[in-house]
């Protein structure tokens, strides 16, 4: 039996008076590639802040890894759905992906050898040698994206959350970042968010559509358009 990386049994949450999540019971198995899938507002970013402790539920439960969500950030990839920065900003991929390596360091601690390793690597796996140097601020919307995946897997996570990936690119670089993201799932547990339903059959494990409320499906079905 897989160990259960994510736990939610009748999870709710309240923002604003409003419940945006309610009765959700879900589990994550150790290995698993989860989509979730649904229409804008429907709760889904709102369960990866619960994921990473960022949002307090309001009734139910939730354990990652067996614990409260937040007591385990650096087991824990997070690529946003946005990444808002000044565009003029002298920062290259390398230094953005560095970031990646905080979780692992104490205050003040410098990057040391094994950092500059794990760098390297995850730069290599995100396909972006070659942009190494690279300001930020002038890569197209897929390299920063790749970029934002290198970031998160410097910190070598255990659980990869993508929160729209693949939003507002062309589909060439939906396709690639996909290809990406389908190397990634023989090594880590995925959490994926996305509106991209025509595609994801073909790589993920579990389909869960996420509207307040949560609804698991086979891993290929056919869904109206979101």
């Amino acid at each position: 039996m897989r160990t259960a990386i994510i736990e939610c049994d009748c999870l709710s949450v309240d923002l604003g008076g409003v419940r945006v999540l309610d009765g959700l019971t879900l589990s994550v198995g150790e290995g698993d590639f989860l989509a979730l899938v649904g229409p804008n507002g429907g709760g889904k970013t709102t369960l990866l802040r619960v994921i990473l402790g960022l949002e307090r539920f309001s009734a139910g439960s939730a354990r990652v890894f067996g614990e409260l969500p937040g007591c385990s950030p650096g087991r824990i990839g997070y690529v946003p759905q946005r990444l808002f920065f000044d565009r003029e900003f002298p920062i290259s991929v390398r230094d953005l992906v560095l970031m990646g390596r905080l979780s692992k360091k104490k205050l003040f601690q410098h990057y040391n050898r094994l950092d500059k390793e794990r760098v390297d690597e995850a730069i290599c796996l995100a396909g972006l040698e070659r942009l190494i140097e690279r300001r930020i601020g002038d890569l197209s919307g897929g390299e920063l994206q790749r970029a934002l995946i290198a970031r998160a897997l410097a910190g070598e996570p255990e659980l990869l959350l993508l929160d729209e990936p693949t939003a507002s690119i062309d589909p060439q670089m939906k396709t690639t970042i996909y290809d990406l993201i389908e190397k990634l799932k023989e090594r880590l547990t995925i959490v994926l968010v996305t509106h991209d339903t025509a595609l994801i059959g073909r790589y993920v494990t579990k389909v869960a559509t996420l509207n307040v409320t949560l609804e698991l499906h086979e891993p290929n079905p056919v869904f109206p358009n979101h």
